[in-house]
């Protein structure tokens, strides 16, 4: 597969190569304010946020989404239920009887994304970001967008970007965006970002300390918007 990356930042032109790479699906990226600890790169323009330059990354895949492993072992058979005086015997007075705890219900992909967002950043040293209701807003809202759309870009046909969805979420502090398209789970989207280095430099970046994520199942399209 060929990976065709752009590096930009405003005021300068950017360029364009291509590099092999065995990533599935496709990425893209769009990296906060230049600072002093981040690579200075340039666009052909600037995004409403403090201005910040974007990377994009569009290998294809073919892989299928994994399939759960069945089991063949047969259910034992239940024992018979006691008799009415048995039950009679065994069974505690009511108001004594304690409750049965309710299951835990297993996390959503968003969920998922942040559990392992913040597993990175811990391994590099970095607090974990705490998930955001509006930023999640921003994200749900921009996966279901492109999925019912096809299209595949941190701005709108409109040319909103990310920062103009994310402040009218309602959070006034917007960081970075990465998006992503054709992973079909939570561990495959994160080894796709995280074997891209604009991709992990988001994720990595320990001055953004929000996090919203979503995800759309037709065509999925993934988003994780930022804020500071």
């Amino acid at each position: 597969m060929t990976l065709s990356v752009l590096f930009g930042g405003l005021g300068a032109a950017g360029g364009t190569f291509a590099l092999r790479s065995g990533h599935l699906g496709t990425l893209s990226v769009a990296v906060p304010e230049t600072r002093t600890d981040e690579v200075s790169s340039a666009a052909s323009r600037p995004f409403a946020v403090s201005p910040a330059s974007s990377t994009s990354a569009t290998p294809s895949t073919t892989a299928p989404a994994a399939t759960p492993p069945s089991s063949s072992s047969a259910t034992p058979a239940a024992p018979p239920p006691p008799s009415s005086e048995e039950s009679k015997e065994d069974t505690p007075p009511s108001s004594s009887a304690k409750p049965s705890p309710k299951p835990r219900s297993a996390p959503t992909l968003a969920g998922q994304v942040i559990a392992l967002v913040n597993d990175e950043r811990d391994k590099a040293g970095c607090d974990p970001v705490t998930e955001e209701a509006h930023l999640d807003q921003a994200a749900q809202g921009h996966s279901d967008d492109m999925s019912q759309r096809g299209y595949f870009s941190h701005d709108t046909p409109e040319g909103e970007s990310f920062a103009d969805r994310i402040t009218a979420a309602g959070y006034p502090k917007p960081g970075a965006e990465n998006i992503a398209k054709g992973a079909t789970s939570a561990d495959q989207v994160m080894r796709m970002w995280m074997n891209s280095s604009g991709h992990r430099k988001n994720i990595l970046n320990c001055s953004l300390t929000k996090l919203g994520v979503g995800v759309a199942k037709d065509g999925w399209y993934w988003t994780q918007d930022f804020g500071y």
